[in-house]
């Protein structure tokens, strides 16, 4: 079915807008922009362990490329980034792309999510760039179970990360946790208690079949009602929050001693793909319209290839066009994406 761009009046400035609707609806308003496919470490439920064989420099998009890309789905209503990877952090100057993407119109916020390795060197020059929001992954506060995750030491690392962060002086930052049955049931209280004491926001994900490795069983799915269950064991009732946008992912609670909030993020339990407005960018060019999407857009062609900036956007509403209503990961016509998390993007 061809997609139609609508055009509405912004509710802040009152100009008109275009936005991407898709059949069912939905406006998407986010993209999630894979920088790079390399990382310094090697989570399991991501990256294979050894001889990953990552795009060539010549492959991935340029910083120029990138930056005509977001604006040209900016004039088609996208005002969220998401910088991913991979690990962003290990694409050099990103500092640079995030400068860039600031100033293009109609962008009105963007954030990275990274592993944290490298946010201790970087935390300040990426403020001062104009970071919006930083989405850091800690799935355990143990140094061993650090290591059973992500095949490699730098928990510290980490740790010292969310430091500088802070003393950079980020206001908006997010912990993702990674939920893992029969392996981070132990570290559930502990990593409300340090989010809590930090004044930090946390979020639990449910495991998702995007493992290199390709071992993911449901079975392994620690679920957001089990882990909310042992929050309010341990600290009482949690009061629904309410949602800034109908479309993110997480649903939100908050403690009831007014120590902040907590989140679940339950794509397998309780899939939220009816209020998704997520689009991909790979960090070789290609549009995805879904996380588990097995269908591609190649925007690096066009980008290489003398199009002009319409046969880019039409690009972008073939595929949003072609976005299904969910998922399907409980449907038993599921075709698990060929690609690893890291090779998509978070």
């Amino acid at each position: 079915m061809p997609i139609q761009v609508d055009v509405q009046p912004d509710a802040t400035t009152g100009e008109s807008r275009r936005q991407l609707v898709d059949r069912f609806g939905r406006v998407h308003t986010n993209l999630r922009l894979n920088v790079t496919d390399r990382c310094n470490i090697r989570c399991f439920y991501c990256m294979p362990v050894e001889n990953v064989r990552f795009r060539p420099h010549h492959e991935i998009l340029t910083f120029e490329e990138i930056e005509r890309f977001v604006r040209v789905v900016a004039d088609l209503g996208i005002t969220k980034l998401r910088l991913t990877g991979g690990e962003p952090l290990v694409r050099q100057h990103i500092d640079q792309l995030i400068a860039r993407l600031v100033q293009v119109p109609g962008i009105d916020d963007v954030a990275l999510t990274t592993n944290g390795i490298l946010l201790g060197e970087q935390a300040q020059s990426l403020k001062d760039a104009g970071l919006t929001r930083l989405n850091i992954s800690l799935d355990t506060l143990s140094e061993a179970t650090f290591e059973r995750i992500s095949r490699r030491k730098g928990l510290q690392r980490v740790l010292d990360g969310i430091a500088a962060a802070q003393d950079a002086g980020f206001e908006k930052i997010r912990l993702n946790a990674i939920a893992i049955r029969n392996l981070t049931e132990t570290e559930i209280v502990p990593l409300a208690r340090f989010a809590m004491d930090r004044g930090l926001e946390l979020r639990f994900i449910e495991f998702m079949p995007l493992d290199a490795d390709g071992h993911w069983d449901h079975e392994q799915v620690l679920t957001g009602a089990e882990i909310r269950s042992m929050l309010e064991r341990e600290f009482g009732p949690l009061a629904a929050a309410p949602r800034a946008n109908a479309s993110q992912p997480a649903v939100d609670f908050e403690y009831r001693d007014g120590r902040g909030r907590v989140g679940f993020i339950n794509p397998v339990s309780e899939p939220f793909c009816g209020d998704c407005d997520r689009l991909r960018l790979t960090a070789e060019g290609q549009v995805r319209n879904c996380l588990f999407s097995i269908e591609e857009w190649d925007a690096r062609a066009l980008l290489r290839g003398g199009a002009d900036d319409e046969q880019l956007a039409q690009l972008v509403r073939d595929s949003v066009g072609a976005k299904r209503a969910g998922h399907g990961i409980d449907n038993d016509d599921f075709v698990r994406p060929q690609r690893a998390m890291y090779q998509i993007g978070g």
